[in-house]
């Protein structure tokens, strides 16, 4: 049975020092790297006849990819004058960075260009899925895109870096979700498009391709042990393409939702790791925090051993299908765009103090600015990961 499969392909790696050992040692990182995208289908017993091919960095097989679905959705209304918990949690409100001069790339179900919150902004966009329907049919990637860099809606501030001029848009989960060569196809564009951070709220849909695999005919423990095989190699190959397009021309940072499927709410001890792609090395992945009696705490849905958290639990922006509408909604999902958007703040403040960013340097920057600001006693480090990350503030040190 022939499947299809992710071959990434780079001229550039040498295949007589190992792709691994030349990233480890810097190699890539001073003559910038190209990659190629090619799905191929064969069957899985030639799969490593093409690995040892001399420009094939990697062959996955193809995984299905879903959303990071929201745990609560609720209409809310505009406040004049006020500002989105989260952005003030973070403390962006009071940062004299807005994101100028930054590009962000979102991929995720699309955008409603049409709102209030992107007005003036230039927007490229690129329909991955074979959803006909190029715009946001499901309201997910309008308000992730929105708390990255919405405009004040109704007199209130929804996005941490409203600065950002210009953005990417990439609609790689549709009616029937994605898969993993989309993305990575959508990150190799995104880098193109000059996309400098690169926020992602999905995550690889295990069940789904146990279920795929079963009704293409192989038994069920096989079909689980094949998509096992196909989880690990993915979560390989994300973490391949975090450190391939560093060394682009166009290099990016990686933002990934760490995933909601913990259950603390019911038993503290129903504690989930972080789900792929956040899983992957080389990516920041983001844990959500809510507002509680003694402070922020750990949002009860969200996974575990994610390298920092972000506001995640009611958070108000973008509601598609309306000019100025506003929805809240919870989840990891939303928790990522605060840290793409705090990102792009310290990309400007970088800018300015040092005149160059480059994005291994962006990646400390961001965890290095992550703390316990406003975190409740009690906490779980392995919840909170260094805990909430901070934008920068007029004093801000060059540390």
């Amino acid at each position: 049975m022939k499947s299809r499969y992710i071959v990434l392909r780079s001229p550039d790696v040498a295949r007589t020092r190992g792709v691994d050992t030349a990233l480890r040692a810097g190699v890539a990182a001073v003559h910038p790297v190209r990659l190629a995208l090619d799905i191929e289908e064969f069957s899985p017993d030639k799969r490593h006849a093409v690995a040892a091919e001399p420009d094939v960095v990697a062959v996955v097989p193809s995984m299905k990819m879903r959303l990071v679905k929201p745990m609560s959705e609720t209409p809310a209304d505009a406040v004049a004058g006020g500002v989105s918990w989260g952005v003030k949690a973070v403390r962006a409100d009071t940062s004299p960075m807005t994101g100028s001069g930054v590009v962000v790339a979102v991929l995720d179900t699309g955008i409603d260009a049409t709102h209030d919150a992107f007005k003036g902004l230039e927007i490229v966009s690129r329909n991955f899925t074979d959803d006909p329907q190029g715009q946001d049919t499901h309201g997910h990637g309008t308000h992730c895109a929105g708390t990255i860099l919405g405009r004040p809606v109704g007199g209130m501030r929804i996005g941490v870096a409203p600065g950002i001029r210009r953005a990417v848009i990439g609609k790689v989960l549709g009616a029937g979700g994605g898969s993993s060569e989309q993305i990575v196809d959508a990150i190799l564009w995104a880098c193109d498009e000059g996309a400098q951070i690169i926020s992602m709220s999905l995550g690889i849909d295990f069940p789904g391709e146990v279920a795929r695999l079963i009704e293409s005919g192989l038994p069920a423990d096989v079909a689980t042990s094949r998509a096992l095989e196909g989880y690990r190699a993915n979560v390989s190959l994300f973490e391949r393409v975090a450190a391939l397009v560093r060394t682009r021309e166009n290099p990016a940072l990686l933002v990934a939702a760490a995933g909601n499927e913990s259950r603390l709410a019911e038993n503290p001890a129903w504690s989930i790791a972080v789900s792929p792609p956040a899983v992957s090395e080389g990516l920041i992945s983001v844990a959500a925090l809510g507002r509680g009696a003694q402070g922020l705490e750990i949002a009860p849905f969200s996974n575990f051993g994610a390298l920092v958290s972000a506001p995640g639990v009611d958070i108000v922006s973008a509601a598609k299908d309306t000019a100025h509408g506003l929805i809240s909604m919870s989840g990891t999902s939303m928790a990522t765009p605060h840290i793409a958007g705090l990102a792009a703040l310290w990309a400007e403040w970088t800018l300015e103090t040092f005149g160059q960013v480059t994005i291994p340097a962006l990646y400390q920057r961001v965890t290095g600015n992550a703390g316990l600001a406003g975190i409740g006693k009690g906490f779980d480090p392995s919840a909170i990961g260094a805990g909430i990350v901070l934008a920068p503030q007029p004093d801000a040190t060059t540390h």
